[in-house]
C-alpha cells in the first residue's frame, strides 16, 4: 500500500467512525446504483428530496471503484447522508465452486477496502447465499456463515458494522436450500435486512392484497425465531411496486404506505427502499405526506 493510498484509507476509516456514532437512530434509506451515483445531476435531485423526505440513508452498489464514484460518495455524506456500501457477493447466488472457493470470495474484498476509504458507515453484503439450485442441506448455511464471519472480522478491524441481506422466506426459518439461517447469522453480523417484498411471495394475487400483512408476518416470524430477543439490528427490504400486477399511482402510494406502517408497527430499526431504477418520487411523496399529518 503507497503512501498516498494509505492516507485515504485512514480518511475513509476516521469518516466512517464519526458517522457510525449516529447510526442508532431509525434508519430510512434508499438503494442507488452505481450508474446513479456517477450521475451527478439525478444524484443532485435525490438528495435534496430524500433530505427533504427525512431519509437519512444511502445503500449504493459499489462494483468498480473510480475516481468519479469517490467524489460523488464525497457529495453524499457532505449532505449529512449516511454511506451504506451494498457489495454482491455471488450474482444469481453461488454455485458449490464458487462458495466453498477462498480465492472467489475473498476477492471481492478489494470492493469493501474501497468502500472504507471512500468513508463507508457500513458495508453490506447481497447474495451472501447459494443459488436455488442446490439440494437442502444444513451445511449450506454454515458455508455461507463461515464468509460472513471472515468479512466480518476485516471489517471489525476498521470499527465499521456489517449487514447482511436475506431472502423473505427466512423470515419463516432456514432456508436450506440458498443457506441463509437468519439465527446462525446473527451471531456475527450486526445488522438483518430481510427482503420482504410482497411480490416474492406466493400466492402471488393474496400477498400483492396485503402489502401491511405480508411485511409485518415476515418481521413477526423473525421475531419469533429467538426465545432471548433479537440480537442484531433489523433494517427491512420494502418495494414501491409489484411487478406482477399495474398499478395507478393512488394504488402505488398506498402499496408503499402499507409497507412503511407495517415495518413501524413490527418496531424494525428502519427501512430500505428498493426500486431498481432508482425512481423514488412515490415515495418522497408519501413521507412528505406523513410530514405534513404530523406538523
Amino acid at each position: 500500500m503507497d503512501n498516498k493510498y494509505a492516507r485515504v484509507v485512514i480518511l475513509g476509516i476516521a469518516i466512517g467512525l464519526m458517522s457510525a456514532t449516529t447510526f442508532a437512530e431509525s434508519v430510512k434509506g434508499i438503494y442507488v446504483t452505481q450508474y446513479t451515483l456517477e450521475n451527478t445531476h439525478y444524484l443532485n435531485y435525490l438528495i435534496k428530496n430524500a433530505k427533504a423526505s427525512g431519509i437519512n440513508t444511502f445503500v449504493v452498489d459499489l462494483e468498480i471503484p473510480r475516481d468519479k464514484y469517490k467524489r460523488n460518495i464525497a457529495l453524499v455524506k457532505q449532505n449529512g447522508l449516511r454511506y451504506v456500501a451494498r457489495v454482491i457477493m455471488f450474482p444469481g447466488g453461488g454455485t458449490k465452486a464458487q462458495v466453498q472457493n477462498p480465492n472467489y470470495w475473498q476477492g471481492k474484498y478489494r470492493l469493501v477496502q474501497a468502500a472504507i476509504a471512500y468513508g463507508a458507515d457500513r458495508i453490506q453484503l447481497d447474495y451472501i447465499r447459494y443459488n436455488t439450485k442446490q439440494k437442502p442441506n444444513a451445511q449450506n448455511a454454515k458455508d455461507i456463515h463461515g464468509i460472513v464471519q471472515w468479512y466480518k472480522n476485516k471489517v471489525a478491524a476498521n470499527n465499521i458494522p456489517l449487514e447482511i441481506d436475506v431472502f423473505g422466506i427466512a423470515s419463516f426459518g432456514e432456508s436450506k436450500y440458498i443457506g441463509q439461517n437468519i439465527k446462525l447469522f446473527s451471531q456475527t453480523v450486526d445488522a438483518i435486512c430481510p427482503m420482504v417484498y410482497p411480490s416474492h411471495y406466493t400466492p402471488f394475487a393474496y400477498h400483492y392484497k396485503k402489502p401491511y400483512e405480508t411485511v409485518h408476518e415476515s418481521l413477526d416470524h423473525i421475531y419469533d425465531q429467538f426465545e432471548d430477543g433479537l440480537p442484531v439490528k433489523m433494517i427491512a427490504y420494502i418495494e414501491l411496486s409489484n411487478y406482477h400486477y399495474s398499478m395507478t399511482r393512488a394504488q402505488k402510494y398506498k402499496y408503499i404506505q402499507a409497507q412503511l406502517t407495517a415495518v413501524k408497527d413490527a418496531e424494525a430499526d428502519g427501512w430500505y427502499a428498493w426500486s431498481p431504477h432508482n425512481r423514488y418520487d412515490h415515495l418522497f411523496t408519501v413521507l412528505q405526506q406523513q410530514q405534513d399529518k404530523t406538523m
